[in-house]
């Protein structure tokens, strides 16, 4: 028995060893696991910190590197220095004179700036009221500037909210009034406050104004409305500074739609802006060359930009724009000098996204009319891709019934789509149904319906339509065959 214990005794001493070995053996094997682990990770951050200092470096490259010194010279909207400005001297001096009185004490006239975009008239009216503000405050007074742009405002209640915000912006306090869920009337009250409260005197600034159409109730322009309680806001003592309206627009003949009431209070002076001509571009260009390092930029540079931007009606802003660009594409590209070739490229990547741009610009009206002649092309399983004008009108009426929107007549449809054809979105001609037909229109896209289509749908006013693709299509369809049918 005593040597069946020690067998044991020596068994039990070799198990425990054994089982200490592997233990000893497992540990090993973790630390050294972790050792790997710690390794690995240490490589991965190592990795990261190395990726990441890559990234840095490219962006430290890609500034040390750019053609520009002071790119906020070379954006259109940038307030620039009366020194600066260039081929408007008698608007000018116009805009001095009108808003002359308001230093003295006195209530200025109401503006009309008109002319084609990009001549100068946001710039302008920018530059003196800035002078205005400085020589105010010498004084002790404070001229306030209230300065909305309606193209992407849809109604008048949207314009007076909008001017209450860009109001409470300026003095630094709250809004005081909800977007919804209160009127009108209470938005302009709160407006009114805003400006007793923290103004001596004020101008409305409102650009792009004939853009602000609204719902055309009683066939009055939204925009009518608003210049006819703001322009009467003193003189009902609504507000009790010195309030003047300025109106900007591309298009003189919005006047024709005004209210005669909105016409007799507005009662505004008028200031035409004609198109920059070529040599006001170069200088216009030669006057922000202080945008880019000293050595950045070819010779004939600044010649090709305004010969481009004069082919396209004299428009600064355009040619500001491309003088941008070219710039921007030199520093994608990496070159450290702006050329021709890049003027080149830059304008022909503009020209490819003018007609979309122009696109975003138009009145909701204008939209869904483009929209639903659009659709007619792109669904269309016939081939061409022409639009007679009343297959366009019942699509229209479609669409307008979707987004539960007004419906103009088959006239106002017609008209608002031969205007396209003035932005180069569309071609028309007259055509005839035979005799005892009768005539209708006929548009042609010259660009892709399919690209303005999905322009139109970037509109959140627009957005369900995007789901609307198949039934679309069997409308579309429907239609034309009953006009061909017919």
């Amino acid at each position: 028995m005593a040597g069946s214990n020690q067998d044991g005794e020596n068994q039990s001493s070799l198990d425990e060893e054994g089982d200490s070995k592997s233990n000893r053996e497992q540990i090993e094997a973790v630390r050294e696991a972790g050792t790997r682990d710690e390794s690995l990770d240490q490589d991965e951050v190592s990795s990261e910190d190395d990726a990441q200092q890559s990234i840095r470096d490219m962006l430290n490259d890609e500034g040390e590197a750019s053609v520009f010194v002071n790119r906020d010279l070379v954006e259109p909207d940038t307030i620039i220095d009366e020194e600066r400005i260039v081929g408007r001297d008698d608007q000018l001096e116009s805009v001095v004179s009108f808003l002359k009185p308001t230093l003295q004490g006195n209530r200025p006239p109401n503006m009309l700036l008109y002319g084609p975009a990009g001549t100068g008239k946001s710039l302008i009216i920018g530059a003196v009221t800035k002078q205005i503000i400085e020589l105010c405050q010498s004084k002790g007074e404070y001229f306030g500037v209230v300065d909305i742009n309606c193209q992407p405002i849809n109604t008048l209640d949207q314009a007076v909210y909008e001017l209450v915000q860009t109001v409470a912006k300026d003095v630094g306090t709250e809004v005081g009034v909800p977007e919804t869920g209160v009127s009108t009337k209470r938005k302009y009250r709160r407006l009114y406050e805003l400006i007793n409260e923290h103004y001596d005197s004020v101008i409305f600034i409102l650009d792009e104004i004939d853009l602000l159409v609204g719902r055309r109730e009683n066939d009055e322009p939204a925009y009518s409305k608003l210049l006819y309680q703001l322009s009467r806001a003193s003189n009902t003592n609504e507000i009790e500074g010195r309030v003047s309206v300025a109106a900007l627009t591309n298009d003189p003949k919005f006047m024709e739609d005004i209210d005669g009431r909105a016409e007799s209070s507005f009662n505004p002076r008028d200031v035409y802006f004609p198109d920059y001509d070529a040599n006001q571009l170069r200088e216009i260009l030669q006057n922000r060359r202080d945008a880019f390092r000293q050595d950045a930029l070819e010779d004939d540079v600044i010649p090709l930009v305004a010969a481009f931007a004069a082919q396209s009606h004299g428009d600064a802003r355009k040619a500001i724009d491309l003088f941008r660009g070219a710039g921007d594409l030199a520093d994608e590209r990496g070159d450290e000098e702006v050329t021709e070739d890049h003027v080149r490229d830059s304008q022909e990547e503009i020209d490819k996204d003018r007609s979309l741009k122009l696109v975003e610009g138009l009145t909701t009206q204008k939209k869904i009319s483009l929209y639903a002649t659009a659709a007619v092309a792109y669904y269309s399983n016939r081939t061409g891709s022409s639009v007679p004008s009343p297959v366009g009108f019942k699509v229209y009426q479609w669409v307008t019934n979707d987004l539960d929107a007004d419906q103009m007549t088959r006239e106002t449809y017609v008209k608002y789509v031969k205007e396209l054809s003035t932005y180069g979105l569309i071609s028309t001609s007259r055509k005839s149904r035979g005799r005892g037909g009768g005539m209708y229109m006929e548009f042609t896209f010259t660009g892709d319906p399919e690209a303005m289509m999905t322009r139109i749908i970037d509109d959140t006013r627009f957005e369900g339509m995007a789901n609307q693709e198949e039934l679309l299509r069997s409308v579309v369809n429907a239609q034309l065959k009953e006009f061909h049918e017919q």
